[in-house]
């Protein structure tokens, strides 16, 4: 039982702090979406393991919807497709298999969201360098202290670093940060 309040408790703290130094960024983060969505660019999203599935999870919030019916969004999970992931590890290298469906897909006006606990993943730093030469706009949701992935972002990129060392606060606080990010574009969007 105590261990389990431990659990609650350090998430709640987390999430406290967090909504204290991420809200400007989600709130930026948000604005430059909805920008891209209404300039008619697609967004991609990538991570590796848990994060994969949270960058899934939030592209079927725009292609679907996320509260209510809408128009659907465009939107690309690049973790989606195993048959391509484990034919380019096979062929070139785990490392590049987000940054060859970045090159093909990814196009000037697009955002590249990146999902990293640690912010070193090479295959998203790959992207990451794939997407800049693509002339995309970078998000990337960390934690720690940003990794090499704060490196690679600039003046034109939001990062939303979640204040904590811990991967299990840090996907705690990367969904309810994707959720922000969801209600934000719909409310903008598609306002009731």
């Amino acid at each position: 039982m105590d261990r389990i309040k431990e659990h609650f408790t350090e998430s709640i703290q987390t999430k406290i702090a967090a909504a204290e130094v991420l809200a400007e960024d989600i709130q930026t983060a948000a604005q430059m979406l909805t920008i891209c969505l209404l300039n008619g660019n697609k967004i991609l999203a990538c991570g590796n393991g848990v994060m994969a599935a949270l960058g899934q999870l939030f592209v079927t919030q725009l292609v679907h919807k996320f509260d209510t019916e809408r128009p659907s969004l465009p939107a690309i999970s690049l973790t989606a497709d195993s048959l391509l992931l484990s034919g380019i590890a096979a062929e070139t290298g785990y490392d590049d298999i987000y940054a060859k469906q970045v090159r093909a897909l990814g196009q000037h006006g697009d955002i590249l969201l990146l999902l990293s606990a640690e912010g070193n993943d090479k295959a998203l730093l790959k992207a990451a360098e794939a997407a800049l030469g693509r002339d995309m706009t970078l998000i990337a949701l960390t934690g720690n202290d940003g990794g090499e992935m704060a490196g690679l972002l600039g003046p034109s990129d939001v990062e939303i670093r979640v204040p904590s060392a811990n991967k299990a606060r840090i996907l705690e606080v990367d969904l309810l940060c994707l959720q922000c990010l969801s209600d934000l574009i719909d409310r903008t969007l598609f306002p009731q």
